[in-house]
């Protein structure tokens, strides 16, 4: 069975947005990978001085076959030195899976079947 890693800022240490919602949304496209037959875990990340050792965390637990890194990390500007923090961990720390990038957290499971 492939396996993938989905990467995220956790909605809930995010000031003004509906944590909770955005959340649940999450879970129902992580579910979505048992229907695709993909093993799939997910790591929510908080932008503190823990985030580093989150992504490193997840990264080791197991070889996964694929990685997909949220549009929350990738797509705000005031992001990008983290986002390419986690391009690199995931080239250090994951060397033989894939890197993935999702429009929305409703589009994992196709970002991940792009490269498996």
């Amino acid at each position: 069975m492939s396996s993938a890693l989905v990467l995220g800022i956790d909605p809930r240490t995010v000031p003004g947005m509906d944590g909770d919602a955005l959340r649940a949304a999450l879970d129902k496209e992580l579910a979505r990978f048992g229907e695709h037959g993909i093993a799939a875990s997910m790591t929510l990340i908080a932008l503190d001085e823990s985030a580093e050792s989150t992504v490193v965390g997840a990264l080791t637990e197991r070889a996964w076959d694929v990685v997909v890194i949220g549009g929350g990390i990738r797509k705000p500007e005031p992001l990008l030195t983290f986002f390419e923090l986690v391009v690199n961990l995931v080239r250090r720390h994951a060397p033989g899976a894939a890197i993935a990038f999702n429009a929305s957290g409703g589009e994992s499971v196709d970002a991940a079947k792009r490269w498996l």
